[in-house]
């Protein structure tokens, strides 16, 4: 019996393999079934312009069910709440067409890469404003085809919506471009970047978008600018600047500004002459953002805590200081002690005064050393910074002149000219100059809505002094209201309140008299100083010989002069009336070389050097120091949507990361 079972087992192993074609009837070969077109019917692709998809679709996912489950179509389900609506639904649509790609007559098309170049030229920036990679799966050379390979238009149906809104807007020429259509929301840092960008690429002729630096947290502090020749300086045209949101959680300067960039863009197409005239004879930046870090706090706080009402978001300091808990406009040099230290002096200034090299070796901030950069590579003329939680402009000096830094009235030698160039914000402000106007239980110690800051409350390092001080540019400080974070639904009352002080105020930088100041053969001279007489404080001309002197209305004494050139002086009588810049010109000759204008100007540039900023490269050594001692894990620190993609288990999806 054992024999048996050992020849059949032996019999069984020699056995022909089951499925082995030359046996009949053992079994049969596997077939695999081709690819059929099936429905599409995953949610968030179901207003795409065709009805069927297939599986394995272009990215390889087997199915339905692989498809829904990726990261990819993941980021598809949340991109409109990511980019706070954004290219929405032109970056969804484009996605589908690679995530349940086109099906007919069992064959899939691939979308056109005309069309993925015009969505990824439109929609990059709004990536690039949270900091996330553009999509693998929207590679344009990747997944997409020539119209000579036969594709198809991913948005199509769209474009037809699209242009039956061109044709409304044609008949209804009471409609604004898109530009126009502000928000009155709070906008977050990578909202606030895809408005500028997108408003530089609808005004392009005319704005331009750059950035000076970074702020502690790596953050980009972007400015827009706006000129009929952006990103040049032009002859005799004035620079001006506005800041907002130097302190975090004042937020309400950061939106103004948001808007201004909109409105400057949509009036100048619209063919508002006023506004073209502006643009065409100035050149503007606007930085919304001095202290992005600290807003990103101040939103948190703000989200902490309840708003009550009548009292606006009581969540007081959060987010006032940057990263690093430094109050930037207290983190400038301090140059006003030295020219009160140095009035007594022969030769005693107030202009263009050298950074002291001890300032370099304390705590720095890096967005208070990227606007120091900004202020002297540009000859800023005229600027405001924004600020909350108080209703009024304040005008230099901050800090007090008196022994104790008590608060004190510290005017600056142009006290007539700051007060004519915070008047005219305040006086065109709808409330600001008004006597009713108050923030709390006080008013500011201030007429009509205009303050002398070392009267209000001293302190030094302030940013208005250290323009006035160190650079030709005259900035004023401008409290917007008592909330310092209001509701979103006063935004819109924020601006209708001071839209048109905005506008005048700029307006104001054609204040005074403008020139050259060039040499026999009529080359412009680069710093020659400008003097009026009975005011302690020169101005310097720019690259070309080109200068501004803002000055208030009656009759001046001007004087040009330069090292190695005589004196030129001149009578200039400035009507009350006047609002555009008069053109006071100087040839200057050569000075004979017994002559003491070279010793007096010497005696002038002898309080320090001008040129020398940051001559020990502390500021570098400081920020290498700091990032050095910090955790690898912090520095490693993924962006806020990285929870959205990033399951447990599953592969990190590092494609959405920015490098």
């Amino acid at each position: 019996m054992l024999l048996i079972l050992l020849q059949l087992l032996v019999r069984a192993s020699c056995a022909a393999p089951r499925c082995d074609p030359g046996y009949r009837g053992l079994c049969k070969p596997t077939v695999e079934e081709k690819p059929k077109c099936a429905d599409l019917v995953l949610s968030y692709c179901d207003d795409m312009a065709y009805a069927q998809t297939m599986y394995p679709n272009i990215l390889g996912h087997k199915t339905r069910s692989d498809a829904e489950a990726s990261t990819e179509y993941l980021l598809m389900s949340v991109v409109e709440s990511l980019l706070a609506g954004e290219c929405n639904p032109e970056i969804r649509m484009l996605g589908c067409s690679v995530l349940a790609p086109r099906c007919e007559k069992e064959k899939v098309l691939k979308p056109c890469r005309s069309t993925c170049e015009a969505v990824r030229k439109k929609c990059a920036n709004a990536f690039e404003g949270i900091h996330m990679a553009w999509p693998y799966f929207l590679d344009c050379d990747r997944f997409f085809v020539s119209d000579e390979e036969g594709c198809y238009n991913p948005l199509e149906g769209l474009g037809a919506e699209e242009d039956e809104q061109a044709v409304d807007l044609m008949e209804d020429p009471s409609l604004e471009p898109p530009a126009a259509l502000m928000q009155f929301k709070y906008h977050s840092n990578g909202q606030l970047i895809s408005v500028l960008k997108n408003t530089e690429n609808q005004c392009s002729d005319i704005a331009r978008t750059y950035s000076i630096g970074r702020s502690m947290e790596g953050r980009e502090l972007l400015v827009i600018e706006f000129s009929n020749n952006p990103g040049e300086h032009e002859l005799l045209e004035p620079e001006i600047k506005y800041i907002g949101n130097m302190h975090g959680n004042e937020v309400l300067g950061r939106q103004l500004l948001i808007y201004l960039a909109q409105y400057l863009c949509s009036e100048y197409l619209l063919g508002n002459e006023r506004i073209q005239s502006l643009i065409n004879t100035t050149r503007i930046h606007i930085m919304p953002s001095m202290n992005p870090d600290g807003y990103e706090v101040a939103v948190s706080g703000v989200n902490d805590n309840n708003y009550e009402e009548g009292h606006g978001y009581d969540f007081r300091n959060v987010g006032r200081n940057n990263a690093q808990n430094i109050d930037l406009n207290r983190n400038f040099p301090d140059l006003t002690s030295i020219v009160y230290s140095r009035r007594r002096q022969k030769g005693y200034r107030t202009d263009h005064i050298p950074i002291p090299d001890h300032y370099w070796f304390g705590k720095v901030a890096p967005e208070t050393y990227a606007v120091m950069k900004w202020i002297r590579s540009i000859p800023f003329v005229l600027s405001a910074s924004f600020h909350g939680g108080d209703l009024a402009v304040y005008y230099p000096y901050d800090l007090s002149k008196h022994p104790l830094e008590h608060n004190m009235f510290s005017p600056t030698p142009d006290d007539k000219v700051f007060k004519l160039l915070a008047r005219t914000y305040a006086n065109t402000h709808e409330t600001m100059s008004s006597e009713d106007a108050q923030c709390g239980p006080r008013r500011t110690n201030g007429q009509n809505g205009i303050v002398n800051g070392a009267q209000s409350s001293s302190f030094a390092g302030g940013m208005q002094d250290f323009n006035y001080l160190h650079s030709n540019c005259f900035e004023v400080t401008v409290g917007l209201g008592c909330d310092k974070f209001p509701p979103e639904e006063e935004l819109s009352v924020g601006w209708h309140e001071n839209s048109e002080a905005l506008i005048a105020f700029m307006e104001a930088a054609h204040r005074g008299i403008k020139g050259i100041v060039k040499d026999e053969s009529g080359n412009g001279i680069k710093s020659a100083r400008i003097s009026v007489r009975g005011l302690r404080h020169d101005i310097t001309s720019a690259e070309n010989g080109d200068y501004w002197r803002l000055l208030t209305p009656g009759i001046h004494i001007i004087s040009a002069s330069a090292p190695g050139y005589t004196r030129v002086t001149k009578k200039v009588h400035l009507p009350a009336r006047m609002r555009t810049t008069g053109r006071v010109d100087f040839v200057l000759q050569k000075a004979p070389s017994d002559s003491g204008t070279q010793e007096e100007v010497d005696s002038i540039l002898s309080l320090g050097t001008y040129d020398r900023f940051d001559p020990y490269n502390q500021y570098r050594r400081y920020t290498l120091t700091t990032s050095l001692s910090q955790n690898r894990e912090e520095r490693a620190e993924k962006p806020w949507w990285w929870n959205y993609f990033a399951s447990p288990g599953g592969p990190a999806p590092t494609w959405l990361l920015k490098l």
